[in-house]
């Protein structure tokens, strides 16, 4: 059986991931990220409770570097981040300008090579980070092409030739939330918001992708959000 890290954001393309790589691999280890954005502190705090609830290993990378050098909306708090309104999931010019607010350089690059040294070191053989063909539409790093580009990289810059995969890749969220109910997923455990609030905002690009991928599975998210 092969062994995995898993990039655990707590949210629902990250989890679902961690729990079908937990079918199909030993996972050794979560790792999330605190780059400086407007969640960290909900985002640590929920992927410890998933951790803890499979009873996986989980380490915080600090990265306040990344804040420094970033100019995105989740990590700088004089910009907004869209929400409401400004947000049209289905309509892909908006969404391609909302992508840009939130972006922030290089991110799931670096996310990915601080982890290939992890696993290169531990011997791992994946990372498994929450990628997905919905938001591939308006993120370049959430591609497949992406996904294999990094991996080539890896067969020169890892001895052991890390691979990266990931079982969303192909999925958009409804089907990754329908994937949730089936893996029996405690959906209170999920933080997919870009603010730290008590709740999920229900108006930022990712809850609400989320909440219409809950309404598709016929799940009353009002619960969730504030």
């Amino acid at each position: 059986m092969t062994n995995a890290i898993v990039l655990l954001s707590s949210g629902l393309d990250s989890t679902v991931n961690l729990f079908l790589a937990k079918k199909k691999s030993q996972v050794t280890l979560n790792l999330t990220f605190d780059y400086g954005q407007r969640s960290a502190k909900k985002e640590i705090e929920q992927s410890k409770k998933i951790s803890n609830y499979l009873g996986i290993p989980h380490q915080v990378i600090e990265l306040g570097w990344l804040k420094k050098v970033s100019t995105s909306s989740l990590t700088n708090q004089d910009l907004d981040i869209p929400t409401g309104n400004q947000v049209q999931i289905d309509d892909f010019k908006i969404s391609s300008a909302t992508a840009k607010s939130v972006w922030v350089p290089n991110r799931n690059g670096v996310f990915l090579n601080i982890a290939a040294a992890i696993a290169e070191a531990m011997q791992i053989d994946q990372i498994i980070p929450g990628f997905n063909l919905e938001e591939a539409a308006t993120f370049p790093d959430n591609t497949e092409a992406f996904m294999k580009s990094v991996t080539a990289a890896f067969k020169f810059s890892t001895a052991n030739n890390v691979k990266v995969i990931s079982h969303t890749i192909n999925m958009k969220k409804t089907e990754i939330f329908k994937q949730a109910l089936i893996e029996k997923i405690p959906l209170n455990l999920l933080w997919p918001c870009y603010f730290d609030f008590d709740k999920w905002c229900g108006q930022c690009e990712s809850c609400l992708r989320t909440q219409r991928a809950m309404s598709e599975n016929n799940i009353n998210f009002q619960e969730y959000f504030l």
